[in-house]
């Protein structure tokens, strides 16, 4: 029998590291309702279009999709709002600084349950690609896919 809550959630955002040139990376807790969460074990997450900004010393992520949880009564949640995430306040002070450098952003990479039943989210410092870095990725991941094709023969 299948479980409706997986133990083992690991959603990755594919998207970003094509998107971007991830420099540092944090984890970043996540202030969450009671069906945000049951949603997140249920693995209905899409983080395609996320983005982490500064407010008032305070870090929000913004766009992240998490599907209203089927069996929520009208108590579900709205499943695009933002989120407040923890962190320390020396990193946040750290990333405040960058983030006011020219073309850095912060990008959330990957959502996941840690080993205590939280929800963590890993957040990215990316430099935005230009059109012939992403040619390079391309180029570079179909190279890849032909070595293991003939490693495999």
């Amino acid at each position: 029998m299948k479980q409706r809550f997986s133990d083992n959630i690991n959603i990755k955002n594919r998207q970003a590291s094509f998107q971007y040139e991830l420099l540092d990376k944090y984890i970043a807790g996540m202030v969450l309702t009671g069906t945000e969460i049951k949603s997140i074990r249920e693995g209905k997450v899409n983080l395609q279009d996320g983005y982490c900004y500064l407010s008032n010393g305070e870090m929000f992520v913004k766009g992240i999709n998490i599907t209203p949880y089927a069996q929520g009564t009208h108590y579900n949640h709205d499943a695009t709002r933002e989120r407040k995430l923890l962190l320390k306040r020396s990193e946040i002070k750290k990333l405040e600084g960058k983030v006011e450098e020219k073309g850095l952003t912060l990008v959330p990479t990957r959502l996941f349950i840690n080993d205590r039943g939280l929800a963590k989210l890993e957040i990215a410092l990316g430099r935005g690609k230009k059109l012939h870095d992403k040619r390079d990725s391309i180029r570079e991941r179909d190279a890849k896919r032909e070595l293991s094709r003939i490693k495999l023969t």
